[in-house]
């Protein structure tokens, strides 16, 4: 992504906006009106949203990891000078719309799909050449969905537009939102395919045709929809890997933070911050995977796809998928084709999986019952998926014990939804007056 940074940053402070959508003009820059009348302007901004949305301590990236993982116990913090990990960590009241994490979080997301926003807004009117245009609408899509996807699962609700005071819509609104938004370019990029002048020009890294299906399937699952997560996650070709690029002036933001050292935060433990009948099997080879062996206490356990400055995050993994046509049909109480995805992350081993991810375990030999069944598909997401994210969605939507348990210390996740950041609070009149648990 190097060579991407220079063009982003001198329309960054053109696009660069606060909650309440305030515009800084850089009079060095290139007008608004020239980026967004021209086929390379928007291929410049198309360009910037994997840049926003991946970099460093400010990106959505690592704050998601953060506050995802502080929130769930999955993640301790290392330093308590680290104060707004460590408020995270703490959680319940701890954390406030002055949280540091929480405000990268939204801001970042917010301001990838406002740049997204433009692209999709002038793409068709500004650009002629089919495979462009396909290419550059397709990668708009791709990281307004992200955008708007994390937000729900993040945020009780959240604004879908740029303006003054923006309305703010419920998270099952942002989930539809965003599944639009891909199916529209899934239509896009089957009729016309990307063409080699766009994916010349932008970071290299991402599968359009494979990733639209995998988000459609993500958020599907997450909005309820378990036949349309069934059918989308089925189209994913999952041989094809895809990922966001790192390399040493962009640097993967999780290792270059945190898992290259002992300041920030680490796992939890050894078993993922996983207790009771969620403790992962000692045999399971993920575990070598996502945790350093014989480490000490000068020793970060954290490793998986946060190993190098220059490691890629894929952006959706195969697990994911076999996992989330296995909890759809579970959900619709369809156990047998459930259990038969189970195996396939359970018996899967690293030598079969596109990114080296494999338990290589026996197959599912507990209670064929749909809470047996989703109990051991929870189990097994964040296995699979550590440090990805989702534990607070997954927490959420199983019904794990959250921050109402008493004890307290009994709470496998300690908010339910994060507050709305001060930035917005104090810029936005529309804002929700109250704060989610």
């Amino acid at each position: 992504m190097k060579k991407y940074i220079v063009p982003i940053l001198l329309t960054s402070l053109l696009l660069t906006q606060n909650a309440c959508n305030q515009e800084y003009l850089n009079p060095s820059a290139a007008s608004e009106q020239q980026v967004v009348n021209s086929p390379d302007g928007l291929v410049t901004l198309v360009n910037g949203l994997q840049y926003r949305y991946t970099f460093g301590r400010t990106g959505v990236i690592y704050n998601a990891v953060a506050a995802s993982g502080l929130a769930t116990r999955e993640l301790r913090v290392l330093n308590a000078g680290n104060t707004d990990e460590l408020f995270l960590e703490q959680g319940f009241a701890s954390v406030q719309g002055s949280n540091v994490v929480v405000r990268n979080l939204w801001t970042s997301a917010q301001l990838t799909r406002a740049t997204a926003d433009i692209v999709l807004a002038n793409a068709d009117r500004v650009i002629t050449d089919p495979g462009l245009k396909s290419g550059v609408v397709a990668y708009a899509a791709i990281f307004r969905a992200l955008s708007l996807g994390t937000l729900a699962q993040f945020f009780e609700q959240a604004p879908i537009t740029s303006g003054t005071n923006a309305a703010f819509v419920p998270r099952a609104q942002l989930l539809a939102a965003a599944i639009q938004q891909l199916e529209a370019a899934a239509t896009l990029v089957a009729a016309t395919p990307p063409s080699a002048a766009f994916t010349a020009r932008v970071p290299a890294g991402i599968d359009i045709p494979n990733t639209i299906q995998a988000l459609i399937a993500r958020y599907a699952l997450f909005a309820g929809d378990n036949d349309k997560a069934i059918a989308a996650a089925g189209r994913v070709n999952l041989a094809v890997r895809s990922s966001f690029a790192f390399d040493d002036n962009t640097r993967n933001p999780v290792f270059e933070t945190a898992f290259s050292n002992v300041n920030v935060f680490a796992p939890t433990n050894a078993s993922l911050g996983l207790a009771g009948a969620l403790i992962p099997d000692p045999a399971d080879r993920r575990l070598a995977f996502y945790l350093r062996s014989n480490a000490t206490a000068q020793q970060n356990l954290g490793t998986g796809f946060y190993t190098a400055n220059n490691a890629a995050v894929p952006v959706y993994l195969p697990g994911e998928m076999l996992l989330i046509r296995a909890e759809a049909y579970a959900r619709k109480n369809d156990l047998a084709n459930a259990v038969t995805e189970l195996n396939r992350v359970l018996t899967k081993t690293p030598a079969q999986d596109a990114w080296g991810v494999g338990a290589g375990l026996a197959a599912y030999s507990g209670p064929v019952t749909q809470q047996a069944v989703l109990q051991e598909i929870f189990r097994q997401r964040q296995i699979e998926l550590a440090y990805q994210g989702f534990r607070l969605e997954d927490s959420r939507r199983f019904g794990r014990p959250g921050p109402d348990t008493t004890p307290q210390a009994n709470a496998e996740r300690t908010r339910n939804f994060l507050p709305y950041p001060f930035t917005e609070r104090d810029n936005n009149t529309s804002t929700p007056p109250t704060d989610p648990s």
